[in-house]
């Protein structure tokens, strides 16, 4: 620091030159800044802030003052000095109150500190001072509004969020992250339709902007969840540069005494679903066989018992969340890891891009994300025969390998005291279907067929997991629009996870959602004794609970359809016994089911990776299918927006075939391995 002119005894010779130019305004501000970038590509920093500090003290007539003081701020976040790039950003808006970047940069400081409400206060400020639109402004308030919307969305004010990424479509509806937030937000409050377009953006911009896990809450369409996928991962990921990673080599295996390396990369290593399912797993691996390594890319600092149990079960941890892409990818390739499990997919946290650097000969999709990854570098799937029968492989870019059941269990989680009916908040003698799926899983259609089966059954009651309190008024006011009384739905408020398991065997019938049915709340519902009712579509959201419910032993609850769904949760409400039967079934062999034969599944998991490795020694690993998939998008497109909900697999591929002939009969479409074997010949010659 300086005092009275004197220079701190740790500044270098060269810089005391530097300050006395600053100080007698003999440094320019192209020098300044070329100077400060110096230093900090050095490891210099705080000098870069000694340099910036003093400049600014005797320079303040300058007309760029402003900029000096907004890179003052940027140099201070990098050092960790928030408070003072506050001050540094405040004074800067002081000079310039239409800095469109200091006022994002502000915001976001005083999101990191906690207050959230002033970052709010802070974005709405530029906005309402900016109007008048210029092309730079409106980048700004772009931006601006982006933030509003997710810091709104996190704090669990969704209307506010919603109506500001609305304004943030309107404003750019050819920037897609915005409109992705927005279907995503209208899914978890219940707005039906969820796309809703306006003279400014059309319904086909909103469906372009949908992320693949919102796409497979809304619709059914394997074929166009896959190029979404494919899409999706060319936007989000693109290719990297790959000159100085070259990629990796199978490291062949020379005897059985040499194990496998395994790495699962996940940001839900922790108490989460996922976490849940695989901590058993995790424990059960032979490490005679496997070496396994956990790549955890999510929330930092969680260390919950989930979390702890992890880190003992596996023989490495790895905290990547700090980490670029490329510099995890460096991190696992010296690893030397031989298979990577990415487990998170296109789901909250997920880091993709570190996958595209290929670091390990082989790329596994599995457990996190229901659905192909379209990449060019996911080279296997791992699923069972129930959610891809072999005829579905054509959706997947992966090759499809098979476990007994894709859903993992964990038979040690914690189960609370189990309480009463009444103190559930439940009515003691009405019949209570049950959902406890999120609310982004129930659309127009599936709350309808519920109705239709609460008006059948005048006694039963459904029995919802809470959302936001106006999400709860939007269903019952829904409800009473289809004849059945507001106070028949009843919503479970949040609870810790072992006092929730203990809760859900008071319901009599869990009834899934459509089409992205339940995944770990149906095992947990199976495993408390309640049965599942379901019916399967062609995707892999819309197959994962027929499959769980078969891997339990109760096939009798997988439907034909929707009116096979709602004639036999009907019928189920009424004959009591037969119920009762299904429930004692499911008790009787809770502990023998595929659906809990957690030893098997560990081993079942072990042959495939060594079946991988084998594959990959030989040159035999697979190169994902990728053609036609721009091709498939524009199909599906046309196809989603005619709003058919639910159709047997014939008619679904029909209407694809169709398309694709029109297509091909204008201009010649170049053969793929999914439909072209149910084309005509004069095409498919």
């Amino acid at each position: 620091m300086l005092v009275n002119n004197a220079v701190a005894p740790d500044v270098p010779p060269p810089l005391v030159e530097l300050l006395n130019r600053a100080r007698n305004q003999h440094l320019s501000l192209s020098e300044l800044l070329q100077l400060v970038e110096s230093l900090s590509e050095t490891g210099q920093a705080r000098l870069a802030s000694e340099l910036y500090r003093t400049w600014i003290a005797f320079n303040d007539t300058h007309p760029l003052l402003h900029v000096v003081y907004f890179n003052y701020s940027v140099n201070l976040r990098q050092l960790g000095d928030v408070a003072g790039a506050i001050h540094a950003l405040r004074a800067c808006l002081k000079i310039d109150p239409r800095f469109g970047q200091a006022h994002i940069n502000l915001g976001r400081a005083l999101e990191d500190c906690g207050s959230t409400g002033q970052a709010v206060q802070q974005w709405y400020s530029y906005l309402d001072a900016t109007n008048e639109i210029t092309a730079e402004r409106a980048g700004h308030r772009l931006m601006m509004l982006q933030h509003v919307g997710r810091v709104l969305e996190n704090a669990g004010h969704f209307e506010k969020a919603e109506t500001a990424l609305w304004q943030a479509i309107e404003l750019r509806p050819d920037k897609t992250e915005s409109a992705q937030h927005w279907t995503s937000l209208r899914q978890r409050q219940c707005k039906w339709p969820t796309l809703v377009g306006s003279d400014h953006v059309s319904t086909r911009q909103l469906l372009d902007a949908m992320s693949p896990l919102t796409l497979a809450c809304h619709v059914d369409d394997p074929l166009f969840q896959l190029a979404k996928a494919y899409r999706y991962n060319k936007q989000l990921v693109g290719q990297p540069d790959l000159k100085n990673f070259p990629r990796k080599q199978p490291r062949m295996k020379t005897g059985t005494e040499q194990r496998l390396r395994v790495g699962y990369v996940s940001s839900d290593l922790r108490d989460h679903a996922v976490g849940f399912a695989l901590s058993e797993v995790l424990e059960l691996h032979d490490k005679r066989s496997v070496e396994v390594f956990a790549y955890y890319c999510g929330e930092p600092r969680t260390n919950d018992a989930t979390q702890e149990r992890i880190k003992i079960a596996i023989d490495s941890w790895r905290d990547i969340t700090g980490l670029s892409d490329i510099d995890a990818a460096a991190q696992i390739g010296a690893d030397e890891i031989d298979i990577l499990i990415d487990v998170n997919g296109y789901t909250k946290h997920a880091r993709t891009g570190i996958f595209a650097f290929r670091p390990a000969p082989v790329i596994v999709n599995f457990c996190g994300y229901p659905g192909s990854m379209g990449s060019p570098y996911h080279q296997y799937i791992i699923a069972d025969d129930q959610i891809i029968p072999p005829e579905n492989e054509i959706y997947f870019t992966e090759k499809v390998l098979r476990i007994a059941c894709d859903q993992p269990v964990d038979r040690k989680r914690l189960i609370g005291s189990r309480p009463s009916r009444p103190e559930a908040g439940l009515p003691e003698n009405n019949f209570i279907f049950a959902c406890f799926n999120g609310m982004q899983k129930i659309t127009a259609a599936c709350f309808a067929r519920w109705m239709t089966i609460l008006s059948a059954v005048p006694d039963s009651v459904l029995w919802l997991l809470g959302g936001d309190d106006d999400v709860n008024q939007r269903l019952r006011q829904i409800a009473a629009q289809h004849g059945v009384a507001a106070e028949r739905l009843i919503f479970a408020p949040k609870a810790a996870n072992p006092d929730h398991l203990a809760r859900i065997g008071l319901a009599d019938l869990f009834l899934d959602t459509f089409p992205y049915g339940a995944h770990s709340t149906a095992s947990d519902a199976l495993t408390m004794g309640l049965p599942v009712l379901t019916f399967p579509g062609r995707g892999f959201a819309a197959r994962f609970c027929a499959s769980i419910v078969s891997a339990a032993g109760v096939g009798e609850l997988i439907c034909h359809g929707p009116d096979d769904y709602v004639a036999k949760a009907i019928d189920l409400a009424r004959q009591s016994g037969r119920l009762r039967a299904i429930r004692e079934a499911l008790q009787r062999q809770r502990d023998t089911s595929a659906l809990r034969d957690m030893p098997g599944t560990a081993r079942r998991l072990e042959q495939l990776f060594w079946q991988m490795q084998g594959e990959s020694e030989r040159g035999e690993t697979p190169t994902p299918d990728l053609r036609n998939l721009d091709l498939y998008y524009e199909i599906g497109a046309e196809i989603v927006l005619e709003n058919v909900e639910f159709q047997d697999d014939r008619t679904y591929r029909h209407r694809y075939i169709e398309k694709l002939i029109q297509r091909h009969d204008y201009t010649p479409v170049s053969p793929d391995g999914r439909l072209w074997a149910e084309l005509p010949l004069r095409i498919r010659n």
